[in-house]
């Protein structure tokens, strides 16, 4: 774990306030559930024969490494913000399984999706539900491709709460020109609120409508 973090001096944060509320909850969360539009997505990755499921991992990280609030965690009784955050996601596997997958978050696009499409394919041949111990710069990602859920409930440790977000996405449908996917944030409501949430859904669906500009060049 790269322990590039900032300490977050808690006597003069914004929200000290509403961090010690909400921590001192014995169930912190709170989950946010939505369409977004994955169109561009889609069209762009199948007129290249591309991986779409390397391509939505990226542009979701990166959205969140671009919101402090999803670089935020709780260690001990203090806050740290990490420089960056690197997704795990959950990749399908035999026997109805599914292996966890570790990301190395990269900016660049060309560089990561590449990269992402080997560790997924690894994952599968050599499943793990093994976290390095200690590690606290991930962004736990769930894919749910059977069913596009109106809600979603994760399993998570309270004793204590852990502080790590959730990002889950399931089935996309066609509706005309449209072709919405449903996207669910799970967050600690100590590190950030609906605001965040709703910003990063924002910047979610504006990086997926550019992505015939930012995915240029990948296979």
């Amino acid at each position: 774990m790269s322990d590039d973090v900032r300490w977050i001096d808690l006597e003069t944060w914004p929200r000290r306030k509403h961090f010690e509320l909400f921590n001192g909850f014995a169930y912190p969360y709170f989950n946010v559930c939505a369409d977004v539009d994955v169109a561009r997505l889609v069209r762009s990755v199948k007129a290249r024969g591309s991986h779409f499921t390397a391509h939505l991992i990226y542009l979701l990280a990166r959205v969140a490494n671009e919101i402090p609030e999803f670089r935020c965690r709780i260690r001990g009784d203090g806050v740290v913000e990490h420089s960056v955050i690197h997704p795990s996601a959950t990749i399908a596997t035999e026997n109805d399984l599914f292996s966890f997958c570790l990301f190395d978050y990269c900016e660049d696009p060309t560089v990561f999706v590449p990269a992402a499409i080997e560790a997924i394919a690894e994952a599968r041949r050599n499943p793990s539900v093994e976290d390095v111990v200690g590690r606290d710069d991930y962004l736990f990602m769930a894919i749910f491709p059977w069913v596009s859920f109106r809600s979603v409930m994760h399993p998570v440790p309270l004793d204590p709460p852990d502080s790590f977000p959730r990002i889950a996405w399931g089935r996309y449908r066609t509706e005309g020109e449209r072709i919405p996917m449903p996207l669910s944030v799970h967050a600690h409501h100590g590190l950030m609120d609906g605001i965040h949430v709703g910003r990063y859904f924002e910047q979610v669906q504006e990086l997926i409508t550019s992505t015939d500009q930012w995915a240029d060049g990948i296979e």
